[in-house]
């Protein structure tokens, strides 16, 4: 509390409202509310005030807030009102003391500020609100959400990132060091309870604002690990990692997104799930318009999902699996990739005229699939050689069966290569002991070793051309990037969780955080930024608000909080979400 005079009487007004929770014992106020006056006035104190641990990190807090809650300035309020503008705020001059300068607090606040507009552009923020989510909780989904995309980890870690490095609580009115690690699991918790309808209400919010035609769907798996052994959860099991990580349990996350790179709908599986047993149930109410082109890779294309896609009136574009490979150059039309390589793409229609198949020929990939099969080849006759070398060594294994054991191991180890060799074994009169070993090298036709580069989509999108149809599937890359940023970008992985409602809640914190990462870009990339989210980042990271602390020639000491001057690239970002480049304003304190 402090005393002000106003229209010619003494008013109390209340600076700092503690709470009815207020921990400290009524005998040690005296020492709290001294320590807190040498830390408002720095260049007074020689020494600190000896104090208990509990109450120094009392009097630590309660000062900041004093500072960080002081009233926003004029200029500030105007600047926050109109960002392009150059305000004239009114003059205020202070005579100080400049060797009394101090600097402290530092927080972050540039991807603090972005992630803030993103939640509020997309309606997250108000929909939490229609939802009846409570203040503190959304106060911690925000900071879920918002400290996945600036400090990506575990929820502990977005916890200590929230109370000791982040300007978050400041630029939201909270005051997150009076918050526990729990309240973002129990966040975690209401936004599992809302997905489906939180889900459905952005991508509507998104593809309102961007405009987006719903024609194309991508869907593909991917999976992440557990930290430890999961026994409590059902769906960590273990299978093969596309991390290299199969010595942990694992749990699957499966996308469906639209073709600008927008999440539809999201779920999690077991980790040994077959990918193609997941696609109706993820496809099933999604309201797609009909005609909707499906995009998917060979683990999910399966005859029986192609089948069900035909069934339920979808287009479909997937790689072919298995089958033999087949080119005619005179057939072929030449397009550019993105990286200005040829590409020579051929089509052929079925028998029935129901489906198109597209050949497509790739002079990069040919020279990888030849050097691999090489080097197997290579591997799969020294293997034979090495047999055949052995029969000559009187204790080395010569019994036909054991024999094929061994060929059949190399073929094993081979990766397909053994498929263009016929080996025999030479036996002597009885069978019963092989004298020698002959191969033969003979191409299989229709095959990796005949038509290298070579590889086969399929669809029944009969009258797109060529080079449509294959720009088309690439966007199926893009959802490969998309796993990218959220594994390494977002903090996906590694899951901490043994329950699965919190171990689900983490991946959906991450899916929520990139979609406001995407619209972010999305933007960005329209004004020609085309950075990566780590690159943008680092940019925003640049950005801090800090305190400044002078003794005034008064005696007085006068406290500015504000952020640190936007820089050039970062002041780019800025002018192109059209968001102000002082988060925050400035807060002015004198004491």
């Amino acid at each position: 509390m402090r005393g002000e005079r106003i229209a010619g009487k003494v008013r109390q007004i209340t600076l700092l409202n503690l709470g009815r929770n207020f921990a400290i014992k009524q005998e040690d106020w005296p020492v709290l509310c001294r320590r807190i006056e040498q830390l408002l006035h720095p260049q007074e104190a020689l020494l600190p005030l000896p104090c208990t641990g509990h109450i120094e990190s009392a009097a630590q807090r309660y000062a900041g807030q004093l500072i960080v809650r002081a009233p926003i300035s004029d200029s500030a309020a105007v600047a926050s009102s109109d960002p392009a503008a150059q305000p004239c705020p009114p003059v205020m001059f202070a005579e100080v003391d400049i060797d009394s300068l101090q600097v402290m607090q530092p927080r972050s606040v540039g991807v603090e500020h972005v992630g803030l507009h993103a939640l509020t552009e997309l309606g997250i923020i108000d929909q939490l609100g229609e939802l009846g989510v409570n203040g503190v909780v959304r106060a911690s989904i925000i900071g879920n959400l918002i400290g996945r995309m600036g400090h990506p980890g575990s929820e502990r870690a977005t916890w200590n990132w929230l109370q000791k490095q982040s300007a978050l609580g400041e630029l939201i009115d909270v005051d997150y060091l009076s918050m526990s690690h729990m309240s973002l699991y129990r966040a975690s918790d209401v936004l599992m309870k809302h997905r489906e309808a939180i889900e459905a209400r952005l991508f509507g919010t998104v593809r309102t604002l961007f405009g987006l035609e719903e024609t194309i769907t991508l869907y593909d798996l991917t999976n992440t690990y557990f930290e430890g052994e999961v026994p409590s959860n059902r769906k960590a099991k273990r299978a093969r990692s596309k991390e290299k990580r199969s010595d942990c349990p694992l749990i699957t996350l499966g996308l469906v997104l639209d073709g600008s790179g927008f999440v539809r709908r999201s779920q999690t599986f077991e980790g040994n799930v077959s990918e193609a047993g997941t696609l109706a149930g993820m496809l099933t109410g999604l309201d797609a318009p009909a005609g909707a082109l499906v995009i998917m890779d060979a683990g999910i294309a399966t005859e029986a999902n192609v089948a069900w896609l035909v069934e339920h009136g979808y287009r479909y574009l997937v790689v072919r699996r298995g089958g033999t490979r087949q080119f005619d150059e005179t057939q072929a039309v030449t397009i550019e990739t993105a990286d200005e390589q040829p590409l020579r793409l051929q089509k052929v229609l079925s028998e029935d005229g129901k489906e198109l198949q597209l050949f497509c020929h790739s002079p990069g990939r040919q020279l990888k699939e030849e050097a691999m099969l090489e080097s197997f080849s290579q591997r799969f006759e020294a293997g034979l050689q090495q047999i055949l070398d052995g029969l000559a060594k009187p204790r080395a294994e010569k019994r036909p069966d054991k024999l094929r054991e061994r060929i059949g191991r190399l073929k094993q180890k081979s990766r397909g290569a053994s498929q263009h060799y016929t080996a025999d074994l030479l036996t002597d009169e009885s069978g019963k002991r092989v004298t020698g070993i002959t191969w033969q090298k003979v191409p299989r036709e229709g095959s990796q070793a005949t038509h290298p580069g070579v590889y086969c989509l399929r669809t029944n999108q009969l009258d797109w051309d060529e080079e449509r149809l294959w720009r088309t599937y690439t966007l199926l890359t893009d959802l490969e990037s998309v796993f990218r940023s959220l594994k390494s970008e977002l903090g996906l992985r590694p899951v901490f969780h043994h329950k699965e409602e919190r171990a689900d809640g983490h991946l959906f914190i991450t899916v929520l955080a990139y979609q406001c990462v995407q619209f972010l870009r999305v933007k960005l990339k329209a004004a020609g930024i085309h950075d990566s989210w780590a690159t943008l980042r680092e940019t925003l990271s640049i950005q801090r608000r800090v305190t400044t602390t002078f003794r005034q020639r008064d005696g007085r000491t006068l406290h500015v909080r504000k952020a640190t001057s936007a820089e050039p690239e970062l002041m780019a970002i800025y002018r192109t979400l059209g968001v102000n480049p002082q988060p925050g304003g400035t807060r002015k304190l004198t004491s």
